[in-house]
């Protein structure tokens, strides 16, 4: 399969290893490849900004990281495995290089995956992303998120909040937006319109943690500077300055050790940079990085 004849509409499939682990992936579209690296508590079926890329002619391909989707937890035993597990759905798609969209918690897989495959990596896009030392052990949100998240108690924290997100979207939005933003919420709702309400209460409801949260958790600490000094390729990062879930100190501490970096700072109303007013200045941004190269 060549990178002009990958797929129209989302097409959902999966690959076994020669010891049997399984690798889930999306693909849509048609034209020069885009690899995915979802953030926390997503999957292959993840759909922030997919809509902007397919316009502009690019095809996606969306692992369902470690421990996500029907992708086995065990390919989350360290990024060296997981990313070798990514580098053959390329090889088993005959594709050859590829744009990287490193998001949010997907931070480290795409900074590990660009600085181990420089052959296979045509730039790398940090949005949102960690790039350094999470959530630590000692933290508030942590040992919440080891309660709430955990593999067998995860699917009913996800189906409250989408039970609730669907019966009272705005709500649950002001609710959550402490996550996300360090802005006060009256800040935030100025800057977000229904719409945004719209796609914030669809997130919700196809959100899963599985496994991978806990192995995000496992391996944020892992990425070192010396892996963001091994980038060769050119590399865009997107973070808001409002940032509360990864705060822009990431971006910073990217920029500060890539090389062939740009960083861009958004100034809309936090973590979800798809989302609200600024967020078409993250698309141009994008758009003119992506067809440099």
């Amino acid at each position: 399969m060549g990178e002009t004849e990958l797929y129209q509409e989302r097409v959902i499939d999966h690959f076994i290893d020669d010891i049997g682990r399984k690798m889930e992936y999306s693909i849509i579209g048609k034209g020069t490849p885009i690899l995915v690296f979802h953030g926390g508590h997503s999957n292959c079926k993840e759909e922030f900004g997919y809509a902007e890329l397919l316009e502009q002619g690019y095809s996606i391909i969306t692992p369902s990281r470690a421990g996500y989707g029907n992708t086995d937890p065990l390919l989350g035993k360290d990024l060296q495995t997981a990313c070798h597990a990514y580098l053959t759905i390329l090889n088993h798609l005959n594709i050859e290089k590829v744009h990287v969209i490193a998001i949010s918690a997907g931070g480290p897989s795409g900074i590990f995956f660009a600085s181990n495959y420089p052959e296979r990596v045509r730039s790398l896009t940090l949005q949102s992303a960690v790039t350094k030392q999470w959530l630590a052990s000692k933290d508030m949100e942590y040992k919440a998120a080891k309660i709430l998240f955990r593999p067998t108690i995860e699917k009913y924290t996800w189906r409250i909040i989408s039970h609730l997100s669907n019966r009272f979207s705005e709500f649950m939005f002001k609710q959550m937006v402490p996550s996300f933003s360090k802005l006060p919420y009256i800040e935030v709702v100025a800057q977000i319109t229904d719409v945004d309400i719209e796609m914030f209460r669809k997130m919700n409801n196809r959100q899963r943690s599985g496994y991978g949260f806990m192995i995000d958790l496992s391996q944020t600490g892992t990425i070192s500077a010396a892996d963001l000094r091994s980038i060769k390729c050119p590399t865009l990062i997107l973070h808001s300055i409002n940032d509360s879930a990864a705060p822009v100190e990431h971006a910073y501490h990217a920029q500060h050790n890539i090389t062939n970096s740009k960083l861009c700072i958004l100034q809309n109303w936090g973590h979800l940079i798809w989302l609200g007013h600024d967020s078409e200045r993250m698309y141009d941004e994008l758009i003119k990085f992506l067809v440099t190269y």
